[in-house]
């Protein structure tokens, strides 16, 4: 879901930034309100209005991908001593207020265990492992 509205995103900034090289052409001077650069009550006419609902569209899409689960970090490890091969992981999956989950499978020798715990704000009412924090840690941005 979070793809599909990124994706939007990016081909809605393309179009708007496409018709406003087409709008800057067909322009005297190449420049929004001829010679002062400003723009006019004349010149906002002459914005075709699919440009202006693109704009909107851009607006409505930067909200809702605030929502989306964009910040996302693996941590794999060993989580047992006499096993290799960084089998278990952390997954952290969060949106831009933090919220989100951290997922945590651990891998023994006979079983796999997987755990879930819920992420606000960048923290946990539950316990984090290490690796769990650190996958969130790194999820993180900035």
């Amino acid at each position: 879901m979070e793809i599909l509205a990124v994706a939007a995103l990016v081909v809605a900034l393309l179009a708007l930034l496409t018709g406003l090289a087409a709008l800057r052409r067909t322009r005297p001077g190449g420049r929004w309100g001829g010679r002062s650069g400003g723009v006019s009550g004349d010149d906002l006419d002459a914005v075709p209005a699919d440009l202006q609902g693109l704009r909107q569209e851009v607006s409505a899409l930067r909200v809702e991908v605030s929502d989306a689960l964009r910040h996302l970090a693996v941590v794999r490890y060993d989580a047992f001593g006499d096993m290799g091969g960084h089998l278990s992981w952390s997954v952290a999956l969060l949106d831009d207020a933090g919220s989100g989950i951290v997922l945590t499978s651990i891998h023994g020798r006979s079983e796999a265990r997987t755990y879930a715990k819920s992420i606000s704000g960048w923290t946990s009412e539950a316990v984090l492992s290490p690796e769990e924090r650190e996958a969130v840690s790194s999820a993180k941005p900035g």
